[in-house]
């Protein structure tokens, strides 16, 4: 019995001394950096998941996205908003919507101009599309490859315009509410209320009012999410620290087939229209730390205006179509 107490405490201590020596766990390796056209597939789920906040920190290196935070503190901005068109009503419209009696300002409004008045919008819709295509076309501020993809994006949304059912008063009494009802859950209403927020913040509380956007346009046949699933990006050529990437998907039941650049920076890819949308908005800021060489007491730059819109006529008195 005392040599088989011996054995076992001679066994005990074998295996504590074992444990004592034997090298630590390694740390897990860091995560492959995603190549470009997986970056691109990272940017399409953030927004699938309606995480504004995430596409805002993948999209740009960590140094530019501080300075677009500044620049968004400041009210000199709203990206990544600004990828938007008309992204300077987006504030305004959010502040309509949450504004007391909204729903029947805003009901009245539907009723007044739009209700019945199917033929009207769809001549709109076309008008629309054809003046925002000429605007694409001629201006400047758009790459080679943005412009041949916003054409293409562009005529999908005129031709949906065209046939979706604008018009009804019986969806709209559906749509009217819950949008509303996101725009205040946001807190974003009112003067001021985004760079109060902070663009982090603003962009998380931006979260819920896309998804029930999302979810009101798949009443009238678009399905943004099923876009967003569809998008297949492949690499078309790569050279060095910059890539091409076509990019397929579909949108309102038409075809988009683009090209999009890339380009690598500290190890990780970004597409590079948005890089050069973000470095003019984080311009804005009028501080030395978060725009180098800016004058700290110049007036504050304009953000880029969106397209022109066409005057809209209103439909009142409209037959029904």
């Amino acid at each position: 019995m005392i040599l088989f107490r011996r054995l076992l405490t001679t066994l005990a201590l074998a295996l504590l001394l074992g444990g004592c020596e034997r090298a630590p766990t390694p740390p897990p390796p860091p995560p492959k950096p995603l190549g470009p056209a997986e970056a691109l597939t990272r940017l399409m789920q953030d927004l699938r998941r309606n995480d504004l906040a995430g596409y805002a920190r993948h999209a740009v290196p960590p140094a530019l996205h501080r300075r677009l935070a500044v620049a968004w503190q400041q009210g000199h901005t709203v990206w990544p908003l600004t990828e938007l068109p008309l992204d300077d009503r987006i504030a305004p419209m959010i502040t309509a919507l949450a504004a007391p009696g909204a729903e029947r300002r805003l009901t009245a409004t539907f009723k007044q101009q739009f209700s019945g008045a199917g033929r009207e919008l769809r001549s709109a819709a076309a008008t629309l599309g054809l003046f925002a295509g000429q605007y694409v076309t001629s201006a400047e501020e758009y790459s080679d490859e943005e412009r041949d993809h916003y054409l293409q994006m562009i005529a999908a949304f005129s031709q949906w315009g065209q046939r979706a059912p604008l018009a009804e008063g019986k969806r709209a009494s559906a749509a009217l509410p819950r949008l509303i009802g996101a725009a205040r859950g946001t807190g974003l209403g009112g003067d001021d209320a985004f760079p109060r927020a902070g663009m982090d913040k603003a962009l998380g509380r931006l979260g819920p009012f896309l998804r029930t956007t999302k979810d009101v346009l798949r009443t009238y046949d678009l399905d943004l999410d099923a876009t967003l699933d569809s998008v297949h990006p492949t690499l078309a050529e790569q050279t060095g620290d910059t890539a091409r990437l076509r990019v397929r998907y579909t949108l309102a039941g038409r075809p988009i087939d683009a090209y999009v650049r890339a380009e690598r920076r500290d190890g990780q890819w970004y597409m590079s229209d948005l890089l050069r949308h973000a470095e003019a908005e984080a311009a804005k800021a009028t501080t030395p730390d978060a725009a180098p060489g800016t004058d700290p007491a110049a007036p504050a730059t304009k953000r880029r205006k969106s397209p022109p819109v066409a005057p809209r006529q209103s439909a009142a008195g409209a037959k029904p179509a």
